[in-house]
């Protein structure tokens, strides 16, 4: 097995911060190379030197035996390496064809009937599933991912780096994307993943190297190690990796939603006639195949999406009343204790402001009361050093922009300023979305810890060993409708499977 790409002595900093200190990596032709490591730890910093994106302060870099030097992306295509990241930079309302050949040099001209069938080529041989002459804007995400792919290949990549390639797909387009990376594998591509889910890491590549806190922790072969092993090179500790569910306590009804139907703007059923009860002191856990309503059921409830038919009602633990929600706006909805934190695919775009500091973020949630000229600085400070401390970001400090993290601390923030908020419902949508497994943990924990204190926790996951270890019931949903309601501790994942790929006919007993 010839060796594709070498890092010796890799070193980057920006500012005070010191993002990969004197890393060693190598990669090898026809191998699957995970790299592992926590939020903050440097990862997507080093693909993004090989790619071209940053320039190392320190180290070299040997493609093939032979030193280089990558300063611009361009370079990176010169000696074959292609970077798929996890926002996609497509152009919306070009064809796949047309996106993949946008930028190559050809004095201007595009033979975009011929470049088509080299797509088609490309497609037949590694396995992609994809119509060339398809816009972007009608694509699903995998597909998008695809074109992206294609698009590396097309320019004679040979070394391919994925940052996060499965985070936003169903279990079924992750097994269809490692079918197409075996198939690059057995034809001497090198392939280098970056990714948090360690069942994956074990069941699809050859070797996995570690980051821990900037610093090369490691490489092994994955047949030889296992998901507690990998966890504490990362981590650099001994981690127990167990989420302590409690029975729930003092359970009473909180949230009751009835018959509840919503149209998106096309006048298409988004929810069918859903209901279900949401108690307090229990987590009700939402499954079902990405883009099955989730989204719009918690929108539903936060006041953020229209509801067509039924009622939301709220059951108000200090005045014992009963508010219908649907006569709420969204920010009386969240005075009265009902938060949602939404982990979407783009968590700067949704929910913190990029260019603020953590304590400004904050202090987002706060503005609207506008008691004074002068704003609270020192609640929210604190309220900012609490959130770092307890959930471990990496930061510099609480005065550091918000863009300046890395994606999995911008989540913690995210998700820290709503469970801060000392909520009476909280519904927590992804939000271990692109955290590593130690971050994933604490999260799950500080769920828990709200299930014990009698909040209504109600959390949509995408992966069914969590819900099923840490929920008391789920809820499975299928095209907007209830496919029906397992008790966690009895359920199987087959079980929930099966109800998530039920058809919206078939419906479901509630």
């Amino acid at each position: 097995m010839s060796v594709a790409i070498e890092l010796k002595g890799i070193t980057k900093t920006f500012g005070n911060v010191v993002a990969n200190d004197n890393v060693d990596l190598t990669v090898n032709r026809g191998e699957i190379l995970s790299i592992l490591g926590e939020n903050g730890s440097g990862k997507t910093t080093l693909m993004n030197m090989i790619a071209g994106i940053y320039y190392p302060d320190h180290g070299q870099i040997f493609i093939g035996g032979e030193e280089v030097v990558i300063g611009s992306p361009k370079d990176a295509f010169k000696y074959g390496i292609g970077m798929i990241h996890q926002h996609f930079k497509l152009v919306d309302v070009f064809t796949a064809t047309e996106n993949i050949i946008l930028g190559l040099e050809n004095d201007g001209k595009y033979d975009v009937k011929k470049a088509s069938a080299r797509v088609k080529e490309i497609s037949e041989q590694y396995g992609f599933d994809i119509d060339p002459n398809k816009k972007i804007y009608e694509m699903s995400v995998s597909e998008k991912q695809t074109v992206e792919i294609i698009k590396v290949l097309y320019r004679g990549a040979d070394i391919l780096i994925l940052d996060e390639p499965t985070a936003v797909l169903t279990p079924q387009e992750t097994q269809k994307l490692f079918k197409v990376l075996r198939n690059m594998r057995k034809d001497g591509k090198a392939i280098v993943i970056i990714t948090h889910k360690l069942h994956e890491v074990l069941s699809l590549s050859d070797r996995v190297s570690v980051l821990c806190k900037g610093k090369y922790a490691g490489t092994v072969n994955t047949a030889e190690t296992d998901e507690m092993a990998l966890t504490e090179m990362m981590v650099g500790k001994k981690v127990e990796l167990n989420i302590d569910r409690t029975e729930p306590k003092n359970v009473q009804k909180r949230l009751e939603v009835k018959d509840v139907t919503c149209l998106n703007r096309e006048g298409v059923k988004v929810l069918d006639d859903v209901s279900f009860v949401a108690n307090s002191g229990e987590i009700l856990g939402i499954a079902g195949i990405a883009g099955s309503g989730q989204r719009e059921l918690l929108e539903s409830i936060a006041g953020l999406q229209k509801i067509n038919e039924g009622d939301i009602y709220y059951y108000n633990p200090k005045t014992g009343s009963v508010d219908d929600l649907r006569d709420k706006t969204p920010i009386q909805i969240r005075d009265l204790g009902v938060r949602l934190s939404f982990v979407p695919e783009d968590r700067l775009g949704m929910g913190l402001v990029g260019n603020m500091d953590i304590v400004d973020n904050m202090m987002l949630r706060s503005y609207s009361k506008g008691k004074s000229v002068f704003l609270e600085r020192k609640a929210p400070k604190e309220l900012a050093e609490d959130i770092i401390n307890r959930l471990e970001v990496v930061t510099p400090g609480a005065s550091t922009p918000v863009r300046r993290l890395s994606g999995g601390n911008v989540q913690k923030v995210l998700v820290g300023r709503e469970i801060a908020a000392a909520p009476t419902v909280l519904m927590a949508a992804y939000p271990v979305r692109g955290l590593d497994i130690n971050s994933s943990y604490l999260i799950y924990n500080l769920l828990n810890q709200q299930k014990e204190q009698g909040v209504a926790v109600v959390f949509v996951g995408e992966d069914l060993d969590v819900l099923l270890e840490l929920c008391d019931r789920i809820l499975v949903i299928g095209g907007g409708r209830v496919t029906g309601i397992v008790d966690a501790r009895t359920a199987t994942k087959e079980e929930i499977g099966l109800l998530m790929t039920k058809s919206a006919s078939e419906g479901g007993e509630n």
